[in-house]
């Protein structure tokens, strides 16, 4: 049975900093690309974060410089550090795991974790 699990959403004050975990179980995590997403209310959900099997990262153009996203194999998690918080980036956060197959394509997601900033 295939589990992501997130964890480390609050509420923060803007200009703060908090760090999204994403625990994997079932699948060969080092195989997969993993991402991190959010959907804040009354939108759609929209890719934060990705980091492939290599290691390579890309972010959305709004969380350049302000967010890491990092994996460590060995835990099979998945990280996004998260800096200088701004309004904004309030929503549900997703954790995402993708893998391309030669035949087809498989993706999983988490329960997501509410970050939210405010004053």
């Amino acid at each position: 049975q295939v589990q992501l699990v997130e964890s480390g959403g609050d509420l923060v004050q803007p200009g703060g900093s908090l760090r999204l975990s994403c625990a994997a179980s079932g699948i060969i995590f080092r195989f997969y690309a993993m991402g991190w997403y959010r959907q804040a209310p009354g939108k759609q959900r929209e890719l934060v974060a990705v980091i492939t099997s290599g290691g390579s990262t890309n972010y959305a153009d709004s969380v350049k410089g302000r967010f890491t996203i990092s994996r460590d194999n060995a835990k099979n998690t998945v990280y996004l550090q998260m800096t200088s918080l701004k309004l904004e980036d309030t929503a549900v956060y997703y954790c995402n795991g993708h893998y391309r197959g030669f035949l087809n394509d498989l993706d999983y997601w988490g329960q997501g974790t509410q970050v939210t900033v405010s004053s």
